[in-house]
């Protein structure tokens, strides 16, 4: 006799609706012939959403500060200005990047860095008063500019938490924005844990960035870090709180699901990783929880079985350098995109190029774009939306 948990999936295999969060939680230990019932309906509304297509985005990825005013004890990216290797990049080494991206046929600019350093620290402050400014994300804006100025590539900003005014200031030189939630958990920010002293981290600082971003129209990509220490329900109260977010404005292009990896160094070097049908299990959720029009994403080199992560559902590898490393985990290596379009293609699946905005956003434009970028972007997109210039391996 089955037991209640497979007599759940069956009935969700059949179900055309959303996944409820009841359906969700009941579902956290779903292993077996549960979990392979769990991923097939998940597979069955990629297909329908996404059809057989797995998009990517060829990126150059440009740390433009490496400083922050959070220390969350899973990062290995930030540097206190103690540390020889803390820096702002100048803007002559953000066009060197830039253009070595160009070079290599990448489309996407990706701005990351750590949130407002000269908050926290002197020495940041006065970086960004020799390079003649007063804040990290003025100092932001100036370089997305001169990318828009000087190259053909896009800028994405993953700036984290901003203001009101900061998207506004940010909107009309950015493609795109990003900020990954990571969790809604507020024990995760108490004392020994994770998130303990990180400012930024707060979850209510991070839903109301969600929000601003929805109100603003803009493109953003947004996210669950899992392995952390969260619960399953946590896990499943970041997603709905995406939803509700999107439901709201209709804003989240993609939702990544990101597993936390041990680093050398970190505070948390000994926490154990999420396995791989942990991984499954969540990707899966997410694509039944989330509405079918969010593109799913999950980072394909932080595990070396990420071609198992089709089973579950997801419809995009998110961005790849063909010329950076992973700032964020740079032990761990992009895969070369031509064998990451072999090993997509031995899975039934075809491999394509997009651009930061996703084509859907792409044809309301209106609403979810810049006027000054609009042109520049349709020129480099073909009808469908996706790039023009379909770039598998190496330059174009």
């Amino acid at each position: 006799m089955l037991d209640k948990l497979d007599h759940l999936v069956k009935n969700l295999i059949m179900s055309t609706e959303p996944l409820s969060f009841f359906e969700a939680h009941a579902l956290g230990s779903a292993s077996g012939t549960a979990l392979a019932a769990l991923l097939a309906r998940a597979v069955k509304v990629r297909r329908q959403h996404w059809g057989d297509r797995i998009t990517y985005s060829r990126k150059v990825f440009v740390p433009l500060t490496n400083m922050c005013r959070d220390t969350c004890t899973y990062c290995s990216f930030v540097k206190s200005p103690d540390d020889p290797a803390a820096n702002y990049m100048t803007p002559d080494q953000v066009l060197e990047t830039a253009r070595k991206g160009e070079a290599q046929g990448c489309k996407e600019l990706l701005f990351s860095l750590g949130e407002r350093p000269e908050r926290r620290y002197p020495e940041a402050a006065l970086a960004l008063q020799k390079l003649g400014y007063k804040t990290t994300n003025e100092y932001l804006r100036d370089m997305c500019a001169l990318v828009l100025r000087k190259t053909s590539l896009l800028p994405h900003v993953n700036a984290g938490t901003l203001t009101d005014d900061e998207i506004d200031m940010l909107r009309p030189v950015s493609a795109s924005m990003g900020m990954m939630l990571e969790t809604v958990s507020r024990r995760l920010a108490r004392k020994g844990m994770p998130h303990y002293a990180c400012p930024d981290k707060t979850p209510v600082q991070r839903l109301r960035t969600l929000e601003r971003a929805g109100e603003r129209g803009v493109p953003f990509t947004t996210g669950l870090l899992i392995g952390i220490g969260e619960t399953w329900k946590e896990r499943l109260e970041s997603l709905a709180a995406i939803n509700a977010s999107h439901a709201r404005h209709g804003h989240i292009q993609e939702v990544i699901i990101q597993n936390f990896q041990q680093k050398p160094g970190i505070g948390m070097e000994n926490h154990p990783e999420p396995t791989l049908e942990d991984m499954l299990r969540t990707i899966a959720v997410a694509r039944l929880m989330l509405a079918p029009e969010i593109s799913l994403q999950a980072p394909p080199n932080l595990s070396s079985r990420h071609v198992e992560y089709l089973k579950a559902g997801m419809n995009d590898w998110g961005g790849i350098s063909p010329v950076t490393v992973d700032f964020i985990n740079p032990d761990h290596a992009w895969p070369e995109i031509d064998r990451l379009a072999s090993s997509t293609a031995a899975a039934g699946l075809a491999l394509q190029e997009r651009l930061t905005i996703y084509p859907d956003f792409l044809q309301r434009a209106a609403r979810f774009l810049d006027p000054s970028l609009t042109a520049r972007i349709n020129d480099m997109a073909r009808a469908d939306g996706l790039a023009r210039q379909q770039c598998l391996g190496g330059a174009i």
